[in-house]
Order: C-alpha cells, then sequence, then structure tokens
C-alpha cells in the first residue's frame, strides 16, 4: 500500500507544496517517495511506497515505454502474475516485478477499461499527455481512499484528505457532511469542496472539470430470480467457501510476512483458518484484549488461533490509551467517530507495527455482505412471511437480550420523522438499518449549535444519500435484506467501517490490511447467496458458519455477532471524562461551528447517570462532538 497524489493546475505547483504533500503521506509509504511532474510544469504526480511486492524495483511514478502515459497506484492487484504473463505473450516488456506495473500496460491495451480486469484493493491515477486528461480508479467497495478537489479550475486528488491540503486546497467544513452522521452520501466528506471518488468508479479530469463514472456494481439478483436458484444448500455452502478460500489464498501473495488480526468473531476466525490452511509456517494472530469482560474476546481468540495453528499475541489495551490517542486517531481518519474502537484499531495496528509487521488479514465486509449486524437481522426477521407475529417478536426479543454491549447502537427503538417517512414513501417500507442511522443523527440534535444555517437543519442526510443510488435498477424488488445490503455497501461501508475500522487506522502505521469478504468475485458470491442463509431465524451468517466449520471452534461457530466496540466510560476517574473535558474546554471547541459546547458540556456531566446500557450510545455523541474539535484544530478549519 501507498499514498498517492496528483494535480492538474494552470502554471504548476511549487517544490515545497509537493514536499509537504509528501510529507503528510509518508505514513501511507515510508520506504520512499516518487515525483513526475510533466515538461510544461504543470501536471504533478506523488508517491509514497510502502515495498511488498518487488521489494527492490517497484519505484512509482511509473512511465510507459512511449513516455505518455504516467501512474501512480496505491493498494495491491491479485492475479497479477497470470495478467502480466498475458501481456508479456502480447509483446509487452516489464521492468520491475511490482504488481503495479500491470495497470500501465492494461490501460495501454483496453484504455479506461483496464478497471474492468484489475482485481484487489487499490487507487490508481493514470496521467495521460496524448488525451490531456487523468483517469482516477478506485476499487469496487472503496478499501482504498480516494479523494478530489476542483479550486478555480485546477484539479486534485490524493489518497488522504491532508494532503490535499498541503496541495492548497482549502480546509472548510461542509456543515451537511458534518450533521448527517452514517446517512451521508457516498460522495460527501465533511471538507467543503472535497469529495470521494466513490467506490467501483472512475473519473475523468480535463479541462479544470471532473466528471464521474461507473465500471463496476454489486448485482444483487431480485427475489424472483432468487427464487429460481435450483441449488442444494451444501452447494450454495461449497460455492461461497470456495470463492472464499480463492480470495484468501490470492492475498496470501507477498514478498513480505503475512499477519492477522483476530477477534472472537467468526469473520477474522474464518479468514485465519483458511489462511493457515495454506500455509507451511504459523501465522501471527494479533488480539485487542480489554479489562472490561463483556467486551473482551481474548479466551475465545486464543482457544482458535490454537486450533488452527496460529500464534496467538495479545494486545491489551487501556482507556489511558484511547484517551491519548484520540486526536492522532481523528487525524488519520478524517472524520468524526462515534466510538473508541476506530482508536483502538490504531493502537492495535501501532503494535502490529512495533513486531515488524507491514501486511495483516483482516475480516471486514462479512457483516455487509451476509447481514451480520444485528440492523440487518432484524430487516431480514421483518420480511420473513415464514414467522408468525408472535414468533418475530420472540426473536427479537432474544436478540436485544444477546446483545447487551452493544443494542443501544445497533437495535434502537423505531423512531417518525419526516426523513423516516421518505424513506418509507422510496422504498415502500421502512428499514431498520437506515433507522439506525437515523437515530444516531436524531439523538445528536440536541447538541447541534442553534445559529446553524436553517437550510442545514432541514437536510435529510439518508434522502439525500439514497436519492444518489440507482434504485431503480439495483434496489427495488430485491429481498429487504438485500436492499439494505446494497445501500449499506455504498454509504456506511467506505464512508466509515473501511475507514476507521480498517485503511486509515492500519495505515497510520504503515500497516497493510487485506480484506478477503471484499474481493468481487467473493461479494458476487455472497449476492447469489439465498436471504435465508444469510440470516437463518436469528443465527446471521449461516453461510459462512458452514462454509469454515472445520476451521472454526464450537464456541465461534455458535456464537452471535458481537459487533466491535470499546466499553463505555464507567467511572468518574475513567480517564475519557478527562479528556472530554479538556477537549471541550479549548479554542476549537469555542471556534468549530457545529455543535453547541455548554449543551455538550451539560450532557457530559451526566454521562455516569445514563443506564449502562444506554450510556454507549450517549456516549456515541460526546465522542462525535470531541471529533469535530478535534477535526477544527488539527485542520485549522474555517
Amino acid at each position: 500500500m501507498c499514498g498517492i497524489f496528483a494535480a492538474m493546475t494552470r502554471e504548476g505547483l511549487p517544490r515545497d507544496r509537493c514536499d509537504e504533500a509528501l510529507e503528510r503521506l509518508e505514513h501511507r509509504g515510508p520506504d520512499g517517495t516518487g515525483l513526475w511532474t510533466s515538461r510544461d510544469g504543470r501536471w504533478t504526480l506523488g508517491h509514497t511506497r510502502l515495498s511488498i511486492i518487488g521489494l527492490n524495483n517497484g519505484s512509482q511514478p511509473m512511465t510507459s515505454p512511449d513516455g505518455a502515459v504516467h501512474m501512480v497506484v496505491n493498494g495491491e492487484f491479485y492475479g497479477y502474475r497470470e495478467i502480466r504473463e498475458r501481456l508479456r505473450a502480447s509483446g509487452y516488456h516489464f521492468s520491475t516485478e511490482s504488481d503495479s506495473e500491470i495497470a500501465l500496460h492494461l490501460y495501454h491495451e483496453r484504455g479506461i477499461q483496464a478497471a474492468t480486469e484489475l482485481r484487489g484493493e487499490f487507487a490508481v491515477v493514470i496521467a495521460d499527455e496524448r488525451q490531456r486528461a487523468m483517469y482516477a480508479i478506485r476499487d469496487r467497495f472503496g478499501v482504498k481512499p480516494l479523494y478530489y478537489a476542483v479550486v478555480g479550475g485546477e484539479v486534485f486528488f490524493a489518497s488522504e484528505i491532508k494532503a490535499l491540503l498541503a496541495l492548497g486546497v482549502p480546509a472548510r467544513w461542509d456543515l451537511e457532511g458534518a450533521t448527517g452522521g452514517f446517512g451521508r452520501t457516498h460522495e460527501k466528506t465533511e471538507f467543503a469542496g472535497i469529495n470521494t471518488v466513490p467506490p467501483g468508479c472512475y473519473a475523468i479530469a480535463r479541462d479544470g472539470t471532473v466528471r464521474i463514472y461507473p465500471y463496476w456494481d454489486w448485482e444483487i439478483p431480485t427475489a424472483a430470480q432468487m427464487q429460481a436458484d435450483t441449488r442444494t444448500e451444501e452447494e450454495v455452502v461449497a460455492d461461497f467457501r470456495e470463492a472464499l478460500r480463492d480470495s484468501v489464498r490470492q492475498r496470501l501473495v507477498a514478498d513480505v510476512e503475512v499477519a492477522s488480526y483476530l477477534s472472537g468473531g467468526i469473520d477474522s476466525c474464518a479468514v485465519l483458518g483458511l489462511a493457515q490452511q495454506e500455509m507451511d509456517r504459523p501465522i501471527r494472530a494479533f488480539t485487542l484484549t480489554f479489562d472490561n469482560a463483556l467486551y473482551d474476546e481474548a479466551a475465545i481468540a486464543e482457544a482458535q488461533a490454537k486450533l488452527v495453528g496460529a500464534t496467538y499475541h495479545p494486545i491489551p489495551i487501556t482507556g489511558r490509551e484511547i484517551a491519548e490517542s484520540f486526536a492522532d486517531a481523528i487525524w488519520h481518519s478524517e472524520t468524526q467517530m462515534f466510538n473508541g474502537h476506530g482508536v483502538a484499531k490504531f493502537l492495535l495496528s501501532r503494535a502490529v507495527r512495533d513486531a515488524g509487521i507491514k501486511v495483516v488479514f483482516t475480516g471486514e465486509g462479512s457483516d455487509e455482505m451476509l447481514g451480520g449486524y444485528p440492523y440487518f437481522r432484524v430487516d431480514a426477521l421483518n420480511d420473513d412471511p415464514t414467522l408468525s407475529a408472535d414468533e418475530r417478536a420472540k426473536l427479537l426479543d432474544e436478540m436485544l437480550g444477546a446483545n447487551a454491549a452493544t443494542r443501544a447502537l445497533m437495535m434502537p427503538e423505531q423512531i417518525s420523522n419526516p426523513e423516516m417517512q421518505a424513506i418509507e414513501r422510496r422504498l415502500g417500507w421502512l428499514p431498520a438499518t437506515l433507522n439506525v442511522a437515523a437515530v444516531q443523527t436524531n439523538s445528536a440534535a440536541h447538541l447541534f449549535r442553534d445559529d446553524r444555517p436553517a437550510s442545514v437543519g432541514q437536510f435529510q442526510p439518508l434522502v439525500g444519500a439514497l436519492d444518489r443510488l440507482p434504485i431503480a435498477q439495483r434496489v427495488t424488488g430485491r429481498d429487504h435484506l438485500n436492499q439494505m445490503l446494497y445501500v449499506n455497501a455504498k454509504t456506511i461501508l467506505p464512508n466509515f467501517i473501511l475507514n476507521y475500522l480498517a485503511d486509515r487506522m492500519e495505515m497510520a502505521h504503515s500497516i497493510e490490511g487485506r480484506v478477503p469478504f471484499l474481493d468481487h468475485h467473493v461479494a458476487e458470491a455472497a449476492a447469489r447467496v439465498p436471504v435465508s442463509m444469510k440470516v437463518k431465524g436469528i443465527r446471521e451468517k449461516h453461510v459462512l458458519r458452514e462454509a469454515a466449520k472445520d476451521v472454526l471452534i464450537p464456541e465461534v461457530y455458535d456464537r452471535q455477532k458481537h459487533p466491535f466496540t470499546t466499553p463505555p466510560t464507567r467511572n468518574p476517574n475513567d480517564p475519557m471524562l478527562e479528556f472530554y473535558r479538556d477537549t471541550f474546554a479549548s479554542q476549537a471547541a469555542k471556534d468549530q461551528p457545529i455543535f453547541d459546547i455548554e449543551k455538550a458540556s451539560a450532557a457530559l456531566d451526566q454521562l455516569l447517570e445514563v443506564p449502562d446500557d444506554q450510556r454507549i450510545a450517549a456516549e456515541g455523541n460526546l465522542q462525535r462532538v470531541a471529533s469535530v474539535v478535534v477535526m477544527q484544530e488539527l485542520f485549522s478549519m474555517s
């Protein structure tokens, strides 16, 4: 993995700005830097390298043999050896052993349609001087970040927003993006004028404009098509296992050691087990541990590692460490957090880097492919015609009881407001999945400043997100669970899960996370899995349990989903309370335009009075406030 930036300017970039952008991206690539500038000085590509494949000869930017096309890549291309051999047979010459070089020759062969042949986690910028255009491509699910901005007819791309700011893009709040919470549309950020290249899309920058085009989308069969599937359950399981196994096998290719993150959940356990079957040495598995038994999964993870033959490495995390690292995690995520789990992932990645690791397997994406979160299961239950009302109510009560640690976040009561009514009109039903996002925004509303522009207060982020998606083509006619899996994959997954629970916290410490569940072949296999094999009763990810049963300990096989969160504040001496007080008392707290700090301070004073099972949600609002204050200070927001 690496850091990249690109600029198309009228007069060129001063060298000190390029150097500052490279410095801002150094954590993404500490093994080398590179710059290319066009002959007229107006175009620039920058690259910071984390060497994983082709350790000695994969420097970037890369240039085509005729000197007209230039490229920078962040990420990994899987199956690159086969593509390289095919291209060699067609007469292409390779000058490096890096997987990145295939993109340069595929572009020569097929133009921008080369994107459809790339498999993996990646962001690519190609500068084609003949076409007077730059092409920016992002992987299918947005595992790798890619941002852009247009300022005064000049175009900038970068792996992280902080590099755009170094290049001269102004740091200004987008109030709609900053108040939208989980409902933020897939293109919007919290920075005005800075957008993401959406997952599965490419951007064409030319003559001071940027236009976005899709090259891939997650196609989930309609309910009628699913009913026509004649496969047996055993065949469905076998198909999914083979897709996942191949994805894991592809992600073992590296010129450095590949380790694994491991929790007590089925996702990371399945990935570790399948990966260990392919290895003749023990994989090092790293697990976060907490001193709160409700949130600690150390014993399960250790037993799982022992079963498959991996070595277990616990990484204890304290509340003091989370408080001390919160601001650093915000600097790297560039967005608000509502729980300390992102900070915990930041600390885990730091420990793994200190252990000499560069590449790890992670389990993100399984819940989003197979309906793992409680709200997905609620939508599946409510859409199940085989259940009576009493049976459905009993199962929902059972789910509530089994999710004591996170039910305030994951299973809030249904709200009815104009936004949810608008969603019901668009979809024809009320999703529990979107209710979670609406509740998150609604629960923080009492903390917003009264002097926010009226237009911001009236903005409906979930409606805005839905209106940016091809609902008629990809959502209508699908089972309710599959509808929400698609919507979630376009919003919460790239904006949040793959940000502060994946790439940004890993790359903060130069760790490359590999995500087998978000391989597009796995996603296509998951799309074909019947809903009843995604959620069976209240048993989530049934197909994965069966597909990985031989590598799972019984406790993991039988266990319900426990979303990864950090423990909430428990007593007056908790270090997070001190962090909140200091943050709310800062000058940046007064300067930020989103939250009323007096209201936030009053909520902080009452935090320990909130019932234990609801405190995690109440504290989440305070962490949003703290995130905004930290962003205000670190990015000098206006």
